[in-house]
């Protein structure tokens, strides 16, 4: 059966350039000392990867893509797939300290991905000894996997699918997914009858689905006018420029025990508020040094996963939204800052700044590949990107459990995205086994000095933790008016005029406003 790619995962392809390249990547430190006789070879690495292949249908599939865009691509069956072909290794040089794995890891992530190929290669990186916290002999494993054939959840899934929760190979998953039979690739034939088709019903599709979400669409409007505008007084910064090919990474990690110290100060956190807030006061920081600090609050835009309860992240593609979020730059203290955060996340996850992204994904099902391709391309070059906000941030909640390959132990974890034209920041926070990941991607030009910013972040999560929490004040609630009750009928007029003149001196009370914990 012929599998196509939606309109979300096509994006992916479409805006692809030679300086925005749209791949993700895993970065994976484990130890070999778990293993059988206390080491783990290239070879025995090679082994455990292909005897999992099996555990998604992104390992064998490749795209067959369609002359001039005509419409979105297909998953074929990779006829000449080798898993030796998807797999390298390397050594750190000397002196193999952590600024040498990042500039390893930064370099590996700019390089551009064989499109004619499945999409997803693994480097291995030996000789981190003299990395700090990392135990000798420890080998990195450099995961990557192309935006189009999976997101954050469905990427996390696969990796986890392809690993073990012991040292003797027990898989993390026990049952792989049914095989896809994705057939032989389409014949022209095949391909302009369903491009036409397509085409044809797009219009309609379109509108029907536009008909369907006006109301969102009026809904979104009239808060964005209300408000100022969704991306009102978003400011320049450094990060809002043109993105050039150099990637630049860097990472530290800290106890999720301490994110959850840090949630308790402020009534109704979430572990994704301290992420932002630990952010804010970071870049707060970093362009303090700079002199670069803007007053309006820098704002980021973070992922939404779209799946839901029940959607099921084994499958691979793309099921996003996104939603804008001030992460207050422009507020010193740090739990006044996460209070902050915290006030603008509840109302605005889903009910407002989400809204508008889910609109576009519907509507962009049912526009033809030609079309989008040509607005992608467009929007996405130097001369023509948008700026909506400042940088991305994004939190993907991992195992919290002990994970094994090839009988090594997976000891710190790391996530990387792509960067886009006016927005040269990505801040991935994937958690594993009890900690938490900062993991920044910036590029050479915009970033430098990544250390710097890195022990920025260090001591933005310190600087929560060490603050003491004050209680919130009250906010003051508008009482309603209460209709005046009818007087008795054998009610005096003295008492009349009492009941009136009490009611008169009476004000609303007032009564913090009660926030649901996420």
């Amino acid at each position: 059966m012929l599998k196509q790619l939606s309109a979300q995962d096509a994006q992916f392809l479409y805006t692809q350039t030679a300086n925005n390249l749209t791949h993700i990547m895993g970065v994976y430190i484990y130890d070999p000392s778990t293993a059988p006789g206390g080491f783990v070879r290239f070879k025995d690495i090679i082994a455990h990867v292909e005897s999992r292949v099996d555990t998604s249908p992104l390992f064998k599939r490749r795209l067959h893509r369609l002359p001039f865009d005509i419409d979105h691509p297909y998953w074929v069956e990779d006829e000449h797939f080798d898993v030796e072909a998807h797999m390298s290794h390397a050594r750190l040089p000397e002196p193999g300290d952590w600024r040498q794995f990042c500039i390893a890891v930064a370099r590996w992530f700019s390089k551009p991905m064989d499109m004619n190929r499945p999409l997803w290669d693994i480097y291995v990186i030996e000789g981190l000894d003299r990395i700090p916290g990392i135990p000798k002999g420890s080998f990195a494993m450099l995961h990557r996997v192309h935006h189009a054939a999976v997101d954050g959840a469905s990427g996390a899934h696969a990796f986890i699918a392809m690993s073990d929760i012991d040292a003797n190979g027990t898989p993390a998953i026990a049952e792989p997914p049914p095989v896809e039979d994705l057939g032989d690739p389409p014949s022209s034939a095949e391909i302009l009858s369903r491009a036409w088709s397509a085409s044809m019903q797009s219009p309609v599709k379109f509108m029907n689905a536009l008909m369907k979400i006006s109301p969102a669409i009026v809904a979104s409007a009239r808060r964005s006018i209300a408000e100022g505008g969704m991306t009102a007084g978003v400011p320049e910064t450094r990060f809002n420029v043109p993105v050039g090919p150099h990637k630049m990474f860097d990472g530290t990690t800290v106890a999720l025990a301490d994110v959850a110290e840090i949630r308790r100060k402020v009534p109704g956190a979430t572990v994704n508020d301290v992420v932002l807030t630990t952010v804010g006061g970071a870049l707060r920081k970093y362009l303090a040094k700079h002199k670069e600090l803007p007053k309006e609050s820098l704002v980021a835009v973070a992922p939404v996963n779209l799946r839901g309860k029940g959607g099921k992240a084994s499958t691979p593609g793309n099921q996003v939204s996104a939603m804008s979020v001030p992460i207050r730059t422009d507020i010193a203290d740090p739990l006044e800052r996460l209070a902050a955060v915290r006030d603008y996340t509840v109302e605005a996850k889903e009910a407002k700044a989400g809204v508008s992204a889910r609109i576009m994904t519907d509507l962009s099902q049912h526009i033809p590949g030609a079309t989008m391709a040509a607005v992608a391309r467009l929007v996405t070059s130097e001369r023509f990107a948008v700026r909506g906000t400042n940088l991305f941030i994004s939190n993907v909640p991992g195992a919290q459990v002990p994970l094994y390959l090839a009988g090594a132990r997976l000891v710190q974890q790391h996530g990387m995205a792509p960067l886009a034209n006016n927005m040269g920041l990505f801040i991935a926070t994937p958690s594993y086994n009890g900690r938490i990941a900062f993991s920044i991607i910036s590029e050479r030009a915009i970033m430098p000095d990544i250390a710097f910013f890195r022990t920025c972040i260090d001591e933005s999560f310190a600087d929560l933790m060490a603050a003491d929490p004050k209680p919130e004040k009250p906010k003051a609630a508008t009482a309603k008016p209460k209709a005046a009750a009818k007087p008795k009928a054998k009610a005096t007029a003295k008492a009349d005029r009492k009941n009136t003149s009490s009611s008169s001196r009476r004000r609303p009370g007032s009564r913090p406003r009660v926030k649901s914990p996420r």
